[in-house]
């Protein structure tokens, strides 16, 4: 453990921000520092799990990152850990829509198309001709707007593009939809085409589109997300206090932090990596208008069913399945891990996902009846009948922030309304991929470092 004649660094939350975060600072103040983190659950990662099933590592949190972002690539590297990073198969996903299944469509950004041929067949034949006029439609933009995806798109494109195109796609990301997203937070290159004179939504996504780049769209860590986390703790030398945070209070020289047991951890600096929902009871008499602005950022729940099916189980060659509007099934996605990242054993992988914004599955429904639900819902889109070689349930509650209109607003307004010495991380600022997560936890490390 650190000598503590350096610096204190208290980070509440050991979720993947907070454990970068502990990183950057013991990188950049040294081994003299001392860093603390907070967290009072049985192990460190948040919403980073791996779980063994059926002798097999499974991600059951987040399982991929987007690697045309350098963040994660690039943290991999520093930690001398490249060769650990994975690319998918190439297979591609489904949407399940009208009770039948479609291929994912192709040239779009967040599933908004930018051209009307990609939906032929998941969309119908009035709405493929409504998109095709689109660019000649009247069309007025105000630079720097951030309407909803759903209002956006739904205007220009039409209703079927929303739910059956757009919406299977945000629910799979943020557990929410087209209309709780803001078109800035979904798809920002769209609004920044728009923003810089696009004529139309066509014309602002095809500008918008990523150009055509070798490799894997999405990588993931060999062994799970638990082989980085591992080597973050390691590498940043902290001390684990396995207790929650009450309050922070000012002290002479920074802050002091009241955990549960009202005992004080004397800190320099703090870094809150912790869910929005818990921003405001632990700032709101220091930084009230912080506390505000967090209050008003919702959050989803979700589940994940993790099955072990038996080796030969007849699943499509396909990396998953993305769900559409109103169906007969219950999950939200699928996803088939032996099929996106390869199989690495004798039995095939598979992670359903339940839960949206505004329902109660993750807190109200049992084990049994998500493991019945995920049963029925294979049968369903694969006629698959088979008894998985062993499972796993595992719930996110309060954990998928969502990026309304003006979210970019708020998050200013949470940032500059922090006294000195005090800095925020986590997903719900900059982005909930694990890529925008490492950015925002270096720029708080950074912040402090920088103020002493």
């Amino acid at each position: 453990m650190s000598s503590s004649t350096g610096p204190r660094y208290c980070v509440v939350g050991g979720g993947i921000s907070g454990l970068v975060a502990a990183y950057r600072l013991r990188v950049t103040a040294g081994p003299d520092a001392s860093i603390t983190v907070f967290d009072p659950a049985d192990r460190l990662g948040g919403v980073l799990r791996t779980e063994r099933i059926a002798g097999q590592p499974l991600d059951v949190g987040a399982e991929a990152f987007v690697a045309r972002r350098p963040e994660v690539t690039a943290l991999l590297a520093e930690l001398g850990m490249a060769d650990k990073q994975i690319a998918t198969t190439g297979a591609r996903p489904l949407i399940y829509s009208e009770d039948r299944l479609h291929p994912l469509p192709k040239d779009t950004v967040n599933g908004i198309p930018s051209r009307p041929d990609a939906l032929v067949g998941l969309v119908d034949d009035t709405t493929i001709r409504w998109m095709r006029d689109e660019p000649g439609r009247p069309f007025s933009w105000r630079t720097g707007a951030d309407p909803t995806v759903a209002e956006l798109v739904g205007d220009r494109f039409g209703e079927q593009v929303v739910t059956r195109s757009v919406d299977p796609l945000l629910a799979g990301v943020y557990a929410g939809s087209a209309a709780t997203i803001g078109i800035r937070a979904a798809a920002p290159t769209v609004a920044t085409a728009l923003d810089r004179g696009a004529r139309n939504l066509t014309e602002a996504v095809t500008t918008a589109l990523p150009p055509p780049a070798p490799g894997s769209v999405f990588g993931a860590v060999d062994g799970g997300y638990t082989v980085l986390l591992d080597e973050l703790v390691r590498r940043s030398d902290l001390r684990w206090a396995q207790i929650g945070v009450r309050t922070l209070t000012p002290a002479q020289r920074g802050w002091d932090v009241l955990d549960d047991d009202g005992q004080r951890w004397p800190a320099d600096a703090v870094v809150l990596a912790v869910p929005a929902p818990r921003l405001p009871a632990l700032i709101g008499d220091l930084a009230p208008d912080s506390a505000a602005a967090a209050a008003t950022i919702p959050v989803a729940s979700a589940a994940v069913v993790a099955l072990a099916l038996p080796g030969g189980t007849p699943l499509p060659e396909q990396s998953g399945v993305l769900v559409a509007g109103r169906t007969r099934l219950h999950a939200k996605a699928v996803t088939l891990s032996s099929r996106k990242w390869g199989r690495r054993g004798s039995t095939e992988m598979v992670r359903l996902s339940y839960g949206r914004l505004g329902d109660d599955i993750a807190r109200g429904a049992g084990d049994d009846e998500l493991l019945a639900w995920a049963e029925q819902d294979l049968a369903q889109l694969f006629d698959v009948h088979v008894q998985p070689v062993e499972s796993r349930v595992v719930r996110w509650i309060d954990a998928m922030p969502q990026y309304g209109p003006g979210h970019a607003d708020v998050v200013g307004r949470i940032r500059a309304g922090l006294p000195p010495r005090l800095a925020v991380a986590g997903a719900y600022l900059d982005g909930i991929g694990v890529p925008a997560c490492v950015a925002a936890a270096t720029r708080a490390a950074a912040a402090l470092v920088r103020t002493g």
